[in-house]
């Protein structure tokens, strides 16, 4: 094992925000004050003792950390080979991964004097997560979310109506993640000199990507202390994360990312079929672009714009991956797989049944992946899974769209 687990963060970014070719600061040049400011700040506070301190008091207590690694021994044994483990961090307050980059970003906005944090979400986990760290922190909250994704999403969108935060409904496009992402720097680029955009995922300009993968690297730091401990010292043989954006799957892979005997795997939503317009698997057949700022690679139309996108996981149905994801793809890093929707219903229903857990169904993905991969792989091999969120918010869709047969199959949606 390396005794650095850091070296690819002390060169990614570089000073002008590139991972590889990847990355930079394509926002309007207005904006780009407010994003060095922004990038100083964050670069400041994050090697203060006491900011750290009080990141750390809020992570205890408000959130819960640290979460723990589980062992998935009921699917395991079903399977048969590979053993399966989880890092539960759908047991953060407000049920997702989210809350790990959102107490940091109110931490920052309240040390740089802003009164106001802004942001995107899709599933409605971001936006609860952030509402949540505004309230805490005595700050105002407003989150974008497309059309659909509030219909699909109401119980989330009470929640952080209830927190304080204003919703607003984003109804141009396919009034999805990417559109409501779009609304959100548009408010920013309005709002700035008295809010902060604290943006979902690992995405956008720099410094975007770095803070939201600093702040979610608590989730890979942790696995590395636990799985080692549990493990005898050793390290898991493969670690699994869902992909979009990428903000869990860097929050994870932070901890083994400098490991070259670790497989690191990127699941991808390949949804109903492999057809432009049909998936979200921007991995398996995007090309280079820009997108919401940054150089990364995308889902094109012919026109270079960005193509349409589906997927069942709201926060998975973006075109797009964040600049670090690209540069590990194009490195070799990553091994790429996609999950139908009908393998995530599977799952879904597969970690309900058996092991008491409700995944949410960005989640689901991952497990879908790891359960097959555990079938190709000896028992002695351990996988760990980032079990990003809880599945609380999809149990009424998908009891309402899908049912199983009696050999537990999915039926065709209602």
């Amino acid at each position: 094992m390396s005794e650095n687990i850091n070296s690819h963060f002390l060169s990614n970014p570089d000073a002008e925000g590139y991972y590889g070719r990847f990355g930079g600061n394509y926002y309007p040049p207005e904006l780009r004050s407010a994003l060095q400011e922004l990038a100083n700040s964050h670069k400041e506070l994050h090697k203060s003792p006491e900011f750290q301190a009080t990141l750390d008091k809020v992570r205890v207590g408000l959130q819960g950390r640290p979460t723990p690694i589980h062992h998935l021994e009921n699917i395991s044994t079903q399977v048969g080979g590979a053993q399966i483990f989880v890092k539960r961090e759908d047991l953060n307050h407000t049920g997702a991964h989210k809350i790990n980059h959102c107490v940091g970003f109110a931490l920052l906005a309240k040390r740089m004097g802003k009164k106001k944090l802004i942001a995107e979400t899709g599933a409605g986990q971001h936006g609860v997560a952030l509402a949540t760290a505004a309230a805490y922190f005595g700050l105002e909250c407003e989150v974008h979310m497309g059309e659909v994704d509030i219909k699909k999403q109401s119980s989330n969108v009470g929640r952080m109506q209830l927190l304080g935060a204003r919703v607003v409904s984003v109804s141009t496009g396919q009034s999805a993640l990417k559109d409501a992402s779009d609304s959100a720097f548009h408010a920013y680029a309005e709002q700035h000199k008295h809010a902060l955009y604290a943006i979902g995922s690992a995405i956008g300009p720099h410094p975007f990507p770095m803070i939201v993968r600093d702040f979610q690297g608590v989730v890979g730091r942790e696995a590395r202390k636990q799985f080692i401990s549990m493990a005898d010292g050793s390290l898991p043989d493969h670690v699994v994360a869902c992909v979009a954006g990428g903000s869990n799957a860097m929050g994870i892979y932070t901890g083994f990312i400098d490991e070259p005997g670790v497989i690191l795997h990127a699941v991808e939503p390949m949804g109903t079929s492999d057809k432009l317009g049909q998936h979200a698997a921007t991995l398996s057949y995007g090309k280079p672009g820009t997108l919401h700022g940054a150089q990364s690679i995308m889902l094109q139309k012919d026109d270079g714009t960005p193509a349409s996108v589906s997927s069942i996981a709201s926060g998975l149905a973006y075109p797009g991956v964040g600049p670090e994801i690209a540069m590990l793809h194009e490195a070799g890093r990553l091994s790429i797989a996609g999950i139908s929707d009908e393998e995530v219903v599977n799952t879904f229903y597969r970690m309900a049944k058996f092991e008491g857990i409700i995944p949410a169904l960005e989640s689901a993905h991952a497990l879908a992946f790891a359960i097959r991969l555990a079938a190709q792989r000896p028992a002695s091999e351990r996988i760990l899974v980032n079990l990003s969120g809880r599945g609380d918010k999809d149990v009424d869709y998908v009891l309402e769209k899908y049912k199983l047969d009696e050999n537990g199959c999915v039926l065709a949606a209602a």
